[in-house]
């Protein structure tokens, strides 16, 4: 995120004497990853943020693959991923490699009795289904239909769910989650090119600082595990902060996407990239405008990356039978490409109002036991045009 925000009080300069009222000192906290080189933020707490009451047994969460080798495409409804009041526990990881973990959450309450923070990894949260508000150390972020949520690692945070029935595709990066290098100027500007700027973004409001001392219950997730963790201070107890580290959220409806008059390829749909993956919001736009184009896809082959799409909405114009929740897994070392039928039947078409997310991992996925509950079978059978050859 390379845009400095400041809220709250501050000193007037870093690391020097920040005093309250009563004389006592302001507690300054460096947050932020890649040691001391990459982004990061200073808050300033009421209290010290390492007064720990206790711990408890740490829970067992790592994923459990069905299968790591696959050479074959797939299909899994992740709409009938089941509801559970814990949201911890409703994340159900469907994929997953050494850099990056995928999965839906279908969480039915708000997190109340505890915070969360992610140790381990950025997180990247769409919202499929449901609304509510993101609670922070930075402040709050309203949250819908269409909205992603990008929460750097080690923030502790608060779901509050306006909503019973909700349906959240989430993405965990072990490695920082940034806007695509080349849509940024060298200072860091988001261009005139790029599909989306930084007058899209949601950023942290209404700084609350809680005053509160007592057993402050933070699940805190670490290589895999779950650690109970008990503060003696309420952990958004912040004055003020400022830097470039920080939650935001972005609407994919905000996304606008970059048309031509032949078929443009998956890259000019891209939102965010890792060091490992790279995710892509495909939205509402006008088709190609040759007179003679074809605005189905060609058919591609996978050789360097996986493809995982998650259709979110509306008609994807390549794929037969495909609904909202579903995802489709392509893996690396063979080609994919339009259904039978999607070629011809998207020639003359003006616009697709399809909504989706594609996230391209570098290396394979292994695909959890958690998925293949769900599996559509025979998926990658589905191309095939004529009832002789099966």
């Amino acid at each position: 995120m390379p845009i400095y925000q400041q809220n709250g009080h501050l000193p007037k300069k870093r690391h020097v004497v920040f005093r309250k009222n009563d004389g006592s000192l302001y507690h300054e906290e460096l947050a932020g990853t890649e040691g001391f080189s990459g982004v990061a933020s200073l808050i300033y707490h009421l209290h010290p943020p390492t007064m720990v009451l206790g711990t408890e047994k740490p829970i067992d969460l790592r994923p459990i693959a069905a299968f790591s080798e696959n050479l074959k495409a797939m299909s899994f409804l992740g709409m009938e991923t089941l509801p559970e009041s814990d949201y911890i526990t409703s994340r159900k990881i469907y994929f997953f490699n050494n850099h990056i973990q995928v999965g839906i959450a279908a969480p039915s309450k708000s997190m109340e009795e505890y915070f969360f923070k992610n140790a381990d990894s950025d997180e990247i949260l769409f919202i499929h289904k449901g609304a509510g508000i993101l609670e922070t150390i930075f402040g709050e972020i309203a949250f819908g239909y269409g909205d992603y949520l990008v929460i750097p690692r080690g923030t502790v945070y608060k779901l509050h769910f306006e909503t019973k029935e909700n349906k959240v595709l989430f993405i965990e990066s072990h490695q920082p989650v940034k806007t695509p290098k080349r849509y940024r100027n060298e200072y860091g500007q988001m261009g005139e090119h790029s599909p989306f700027c930084e007058r899209d973004y949601k950023l942290p409001t209404n700084l609350k600082t809680h005053d509160e001392e007592g057993s402050f219950k933070v699940m805190i997730k670490k290589n895999g595990f779950v650690y109970p963790y008990y503060y003696a201070t309420h952990p958004f107890d912040a004055v003020g902060w400022d830097g470039y580290h920080y939650p935001y959220g972005f609407n994919i409806f905000d996304f606008e996407p970059i048309t031509g008059r032949i078929h443009m390829p998956p890259p000019v749909h891209q939102q965010f990239e890792s060091a490992n993956f790279v995710v892509c919001s495909f939205v509402p736009r006008l088709y190609d405008y040759h007179p003679d184009a074809i605005p189905a896809p060609y058919h591609h082959s996978n050789i360097d990356s996986d493809e995982i799409l998650y259709y979110v909405d509306g008609d994807f114009m390549s794929r037969n039978n495909i609904g909202k929740g579903q995802f489709t897994l392509h893996p690396a070392g063979i080609p994919h490409g339009p259904h039978p039928g999607a070629i011809e039947r998207s020639i003359g078409k003006k616009e697709t109002r399809e909504v989706a997310v594609m996230i391209d991992p570098f290396s394979p996925v292994s695909v959890t036991t958690e998925a293949v509950k769900h599996e559509v079978k025979d998926y990658y059978k589905s191309w095939l045009t004529h009832p002789l050859t099966q």
